[in-house]
């Protein structure tokens, strides 16, 4: 990875050559290849960019800084770039509030103005109070742009004290502070290496976890996350004196995490184990209320099921679970009598996956997807159904949780063409009420349609799409068009709403998002058709959306751009290797590109659960048949296509994307620009609001520029 000093320096004269291009007016920087060469399995396999693993090496920051030298510029010379980036600025100047949350006599929400770089939290008493800010990010590193982000935030029972969380740079890592609400003071407290970790409040003190420091010479970002440990600390205590409470030297690779019932009488200890390939997890509890003193096992063996408690009632938990139920149900269980036998069904396995479950006021909220939309139900504590929420319309919803006295919930709402807006529900007349809208500048839904289409898939499964455009679409297969997707760790690809967006459909651009296999769209046996041995069904679900939209007269390859993140990167990568033709533009944005090394690094073996693992002889065949570096077609022609990443991503670490930006530079056709865009002080997401719309507003000016659009008006 790159920071400012690397930035400074001149490096690696015998590093970096140059390669002209035949259709632009600037040269790739050429990486010097190295020797390394990896047998898997009887299978020889080169990694000539190795070294680019080593994010703290001068050879790597000089090719970052190569590659920045030529793709800035490019974009800068973009000659409505900047008009660009103003509309995407514009568009999002706007209010932008969090459902509120409560405990003991305050709320909490936060706030954007329109434009912050992070978003501000605020405290007021009751729902009628004056807000009053109490943790404004902005204000904690002005001078390094405002990339210090505001992470956990975890108010105590009685409200005396909260648990707030500092991510820098866009960093995974946190170091948790304790404040004093009733007096805004931030106490001495501070615990570090914080990473895969809740805040469980239990009495003056609360459960988190965290890793060991690392040793002197490892990068903290790439280097990987081991030996994962629960510690309980007491207010107004040093880390140091911090007890612990759980740890697996045998397992290392373990996630562990504790969280406490909102009553505080239950301590829930979680544990999963995604690195041996397992997709579940493993749940113990201590009934505090019986001074019970170990984790007593309720489910001690880790499979590929899941358990999630809900609430608690009295000495019972209430669970939810895909175990027996692939689409999840929520059962009642005696900690004490834990086998499945003695289980009490409260809400049976349906049709649709549970989306999402909850309590406040005595009853069970429960939301279901039908077809990628947001369907909600409020059940009595026994599983009885009271009555269906009415939404306002087909989209996405969520929240609903709160205090078991609560008289009313809230839950946000949105969609395609709707901006999240805040509801209250009130239980006892079962009617919804818009507690905040926000006010989208120059906005109009009424000059946009949206629309759910299905679509054949190459086995015949028929895939669920949605596509929103301006009213008025002429199909003539000739219409500018972004499709993106993702498709992966039962993660549900929402058609949710964008103001960034506008600056695209304004300019007559057709937006089209594909809910592949892999996702947790139709639960988890549509997870399953899309991981490990089959994810080769993803890239194919992916293909047959760009196909149909072509066939269907909206888009032509030329003018369709495919666009994903993260495992949606893995995909616009794979795609492009094995259909390079289908689109005109790609955008990979930090995606899992090396698929037999990715779980060397930080928690990459969390992934192993959904791709396998390059260890495993089958998995392997598999892996190295569509991963994104080892599969570029030399010669060919790909897409005009730019590589999106960071240098403080310490998830899907930079070196993915910096090694198969230097191989495909290498071995692709030179008729397309192929361009890497790493950002500094950011992360796997975007470390504050303005490097998220500079980003996209790149992103934007690329693929017009490469469609062969030039816009004569940008704005409504």
């Amino acid at each position: 990875m790159v920071n400012r000093r690397w930035l400074a320096g001149a490096f690696g004269a015998a590093l970096l050559g140059s390669a002209a291009l035949v259709a632009q007016s600037f040269q790739y920087p050429v990486a010097k290849k190295g020797d390394q060469v990896d047998v898997y399995h009887g299978t020889r396999v080169p990694d000539p960019y190795r070294w680019m693993e080593d994010d703290m090496s001068p050879q790597t920051a000089a090719w970052v800084e190569a590659e920045n030298k030529i793709t800035f510029p490019y974009l800068e010379a973009i000659p409505f770039r900047q008009q660009l980036q103003d509309r995407v600025k514009e568009v999002n100047n706007y209010a932008k509030y969090s459902s509120p949350s409560h405990k003991g006599p305050y709320y909490f929400f936060s706030k954007n103005d329109g434009l912050q770089n992070q978003s501000v939290l605020y405290i007021q008493k009751g729902l009628d109070g004056t807000p009053e800010v109490l943790i404004d990010p902005n204000e904690w590193d002005k001078d390094a742009g405002g990339t210090t982000r505001l992470g956990a935030f975890a108010p105590s029972a009685d409200a005396k004290y909260a648990v707030y969380g500092i991510s820098k740079s866009g960093s995974d890592w946190q170091t948790y502070k304790v404040m004093e609400l009733a007096t805004k003071k931030t106490l001495p407290d501070t615990l570090e290496w914080v990473k895969v970790s809740g805040v469980a409040w239990q009495a003056d003190g609360f459960y988190y976890s965290r890793y060991p420091e690392p040793g002197k010479g490892k990068s903290e970002k790439a280097a990987i996350n081991e030996d994962h440990r629960v510690y309980f600390h007491k207010v107004g205590t040093t880390q140091s004196q911090d007890r612990q409470i759980y740890q697996d030297s045998a397992n290392p690779q373990r996630f562990n995490t504790v969280e406490t019932t909102d009553d505080e009488r239950f301590a829930l200890l979680t544990v999963s184990d995604r690195g041996k390939g397992k997709d579940g997890n493993a749940l113990f509890a201590r009934d505090l209320s019986r001074g019970e003193r170990e984790f007593n096992p309720v489910v001690r063996n880790i499979g590929n099921e899941s358990y999630g408690v809900v609430d608690n009632l009295g000495d019972k938990l209430l669970v939810e679970t895909n175990k027996s139920a692939p689409n999840g149900r929520v059962v009642l269980v005696d900690p004490r009598k834990p086998d499945e036998a003695n289980w009490k069904p409260v809400l049976p396995e349906k049709p649709e996956p549970l989306q999402g479950v909850s309590t406040a006021g005595g009853k069970i909220f429960a939301t279901y997807l039908k077809d990628v939309t947001t369907r909600a139900y409020v059940y009595s504590l026994d599983g009885t159904l009271e009555n269906e929420v009415e939404l306002p319309g087909p989209g996405t919803a969520g929240g609903f949780g709160g205090q078991k006295d609560d008289t009313f919930v809230f839950y946000t709402f949105n969609s395609l063409n709707v901006p999240p807006t805040i509801y209250r529900y009130d239980i006892a007349t079962k009617k919804s009420t818009v507690f905040r809208q926000p006010k989208v500048p120059g906005y109009n839904p009424d000059a946009f349609e949206t629309k759910a289409v299905f679509y054949t898939s190459k086995d015949g499964t028929k895939i669920p799409m949605f596509i929103v455009h301006k009213k008025g679409l002429t199909l003539d297969g000739n219409n500018p068009t972004l499709l993106y997707a993702y498709g992966g760790f039962n993660i549900v690809q929402s058609p949710t709403f964008s103001a960034s967006r506008l600056a695209l459909l304004e300019q007559g651009f057709v937006y089209a998002n594909a809910n592949l296999r892999g996702g947790g769209e139709y639960g988890e046996q549509w997870h399953q058709q899309g991981m490990k041995l089959k994810k080769q069904n993803v890239f194919d679900d992916f293909i047959a959306a760009g196909e149909w939209l072509i066939a269907n007269k909206y888009t032509s390859s030329p003018r369709l751009a495919i666009q994903g993140g993260s495992n949606g990167g893995l995909l616009i990568g794979a795609v492009i290797n094995q259909r390079p033709d289908l689109a005109g533009v790609a955008i990979p944005q930090v995606g899992v590109m090396d698929m037999l090394r990715f779980h060397k690094f930080t928690i990459g073996f969390n992934w192993i659960a959904d791709y396998g693992s390059s260890d495993n002889p089958d998995e392997f065949k598999a892996l190295y048949a569509y991963s994104p570096l080892h599969n570029i077609k030399a010669g060919a022609k790909y897409p005009a296509t730019l590589i999106t990443t960071a240098d403080h991503d310490d998830r899907v670490v930079p070196a993915h994307s910096f090694k198969y930006a230097a191989t495909l530079q290498e071995k692709a056709s030179k008729e397309t620009p192929i361009l890497i865009r790493i950002d500094t002080k950011s992360g796997h997401g975007a470390s504050s609001l303005t490097k998220a719309l500079e980003t996209t507003g790149d992103i934007y000016a690329f693929i017009m520029k490469n469609m062969g659009l030039t816009p004569t008006r940008i704005g409504s």
